[in-house]
């Protein structure tokens, strides 16, 4: 399918979503351009996290239409999203305890190798993917755990190994969900650095309430505030927000100059 490369890489329109009475997304309406680094702010209950489930097909709005790269997958279920080059990572992890570091790498590096999920298959006599998946192994510093059953991972590295799933899978549009949730600062900065490298090219759109990974990261944040979008602008410009400061940035604003610490 033929798309221009100017349009967005992904499109949330007029979205809205309600679980009973409650309305959790209220016409929701974000555009995220290709190689673009887009980041959703916004206090606990905002409606991020069903947000994504939206836009990844694990949950259908009530209203509205969700376009990657042009086409509607608003309908689609979630296999379908992933491979037409979304992928995702989740804010609890959704790892494999017994599996091996690399056997996760080279599920995520079938489909890229043009293999399909044929089961009766062995992965490890698949050469080309399994060379993808040690070269993935390497680039995310996983190398010395290969063999290490996920489950026995240190939580920063299963955090690590998940990002690196999103990243072997070769989609366009990635969407992270709380990153760098749980990590200590060294932890967070180097998540901050892997993230800025391996989202090089792709378009990046994730949830984080930590606003020195925001700052680090973002082209725009985006403020979901009872549903709907507040704000959406430059870091600069979301910092001295009125709305902003007043729903949700407050002390964080006040302590920090303009300038910001980002430019990844």
């Amino acid at each position: 399918m033929h798309t221009d490369a100017s349009a967005p890489a992904l499109s949330v329109r007029g979205v809205s979503k309600s679980f009973g009475r409650t309305q959790v997304l209220n016409r929701v309406d974000l555009t995220l351009a290709r190689g673009e680094r887009l980041a959703i702010i916004g206090p606990n209950g905002a409606g991020k996290s069903t947000l994504f489930d939206v836009v990844t097909g694990r949950t259908r709005p009530d209203g509205g239409r969700v376009l990657l790269h042009e086409r509607d997958v608003t309908a689609h279920a979630p296999h379908l999203i992933s491979r037409l080059g979304l992928s995702r990572s989740f804010q609890t992890s959704q790892l494999f305890g017994q599996m091996s570091v690399i056997d996760h790498l080279r599920c995520a590096a079938l489909w890229p190798s043009g293999h399909r999920y044929t089961f009766w298959r062995r992965m490890r006599g698949l050469r080309e993917v399994t060379q993808r998946s040690e070269a993935w192994l390497a680039r995310l510093g996983l190398a010395h755990r290969r063999d290490v059953p996920a489950g026995a991972l240190s939580y920063a590295e299963q955090r690590v190994l998940e990002i690196g799933l999103c990243a072997a899978s070769s989609g366009s549009v990635m969407l992270l969900d709380e990153p760098t949730a749980g990590m200590s600062q060294s932890e967070s900065a180097r998540m901050v650095d892997l993230i800025a490298e391996l989202s090089r090219g792709r378009a990046l759109l994730m949830i984080e309430h930590d606003m020195h990974v925001v700052f680090s990261l973002a082209d725009r944040i985006a403020v979901l505030a009872r549903g709907a979008i507040i704000a959406c602008d430059t870091p600069q410009r979301i910092r001295t927000h009125p709305d902003v400061r007043m729903a949700y940035l407050g002390e964080y604003a006040d302590r920090h100059s303009v300038r910001g610490e980002r430019d990844a």
